[in-house]
């Protein structure tokens, strides 16, 4: 008769049989893929995050309008809101994040900068623009323009001092995620105000789809050449012409920003938005071009294999 191995034998054997299989790339009988193949899966889903998030924010926003209006129940309306807000900017900021190569930026430090950019930047900007507008005239544009670009950066160059980033990649993807923040709002904010005044929701559904489009060619794209530029500082080999480099897109943000309030004309909004949005594109191109360089905002097992 075939010797009976003790529970502790038997262990041990299942385990090397285990480790043995795990090593041939099995588990529980079931062949898995390569780890390389695994991670080219990730890889390419991680690229196509922003499409997936397009398509099921619009068709989101469309099952949720349906129903509102099906239902007449109102209740729905900041859901509506959110979402049609939401959709897009998000997307820009899936596509700069994983469009290419990972650019080390850690989602907490992607997720505060959206909820407190958003907050701090629409507040400040608020309390700041109330002053321009009743009291200046046409001045009154240049001063919305650089109250906004500045309380879009106030987030961003928090995060700058506090984390020293010295992988300059990152700042890009951080001034996108802040543009977001205050984009959204502020769509949210021009929905309600529709609402009030006219009552209606084919209003509202006009005015986010005449906003959450254009919201990437403008707060978000601004933001993030502007804070692009920011990061670059610290890594620079000549600190003041990097510094010089920065106040001057801060001021071309400005005066782009101007020039799309003074407009009233589709075409130059058009023009305008598709300047700004090739440059972004562009420089997020680059950004993911370029090697991984280390960064203080980086994930902590990216930190550790750079510092090997």
């Amino acid at each position: 008769m075939p010797e009976t191995l003790s529970a502790k034998e038997q262990a041990e054997l299942d385990r090397t049989l285990a480790e043995a299989d795990a090593r041939r790339g099995i588990a529980n009988g079931v062949a898995l893929a390569p780890p390389g193949r695994r991670a080219g899966r990730w890889s390419v889903l991680r690229r196509v995050s922003w499409l997936l998030i397009l398509v099921l924010g619009v068709l989101t926003y469309l099952w949720v309008l349906h129903v509102m209006v099906d239902t007449r129940n109102i209740n729905f309306f900041p859901s509506l809101l959110l979402i049609g807000a939401i959709t897009v900017p998000l997307s820009v900021l899936a596509f700069a994040e994983g469009g290419g190569r990972r650019i080390a930026v850690a989602p907490w430090v992607l997720i505060t900068t959206v909820v407190a950019g958003g907050i701090v930047g629409t507040v400040t900007a608020g309390v700041l623009e109330y002053d321009a507008l009743t009291t200046l005239g046409f001045q009154s544009m240049i001063v919305v323009s650089l109250v906004e670009e500045a309380a879009k950066l106030l987030v961003p160059f928090g995060l700058y001092l506090v984390l020293r980033p010295t992988d300059p990649r990152g700042g890009v993807v951080v001034g996108i995620a802040s543009g977001m923040g205050f984009a959204t709002l502020e769509t949210m904010g021009y929905g309600f105000q529709v609402l009030l005044a006219a009552g209606s929701i084919g209003a509202v559904d006009q005015t986010l789809l005449l906003r959450a489009p254009l919201s990437p060619a403008s707060h978000i794209t601004w933001t993030g050449l502007t804070a692009a530029a920011l990061w670059r500082i610290r890594t620079a080999p000549r600190r003041g012409r990097a510094i010089g480099l920065f106040v001057l897109v801060y001021l071309v943000a400005v005066a782009l920003h101007t020039t799309w309030d003074a407009l009233s004309s589709v075409p130059g909004h058009v023009v305008i938005a598709a300047v700004s949005f090739t440059v972004l594109l562009i420089l997020v191109h680059r950004a993911h071009r370029t090697g991984p360089g280390r960064s203080r905002i980086a994930e902590p097992a990216i930190e550790a294999a750079a510092d090997e």
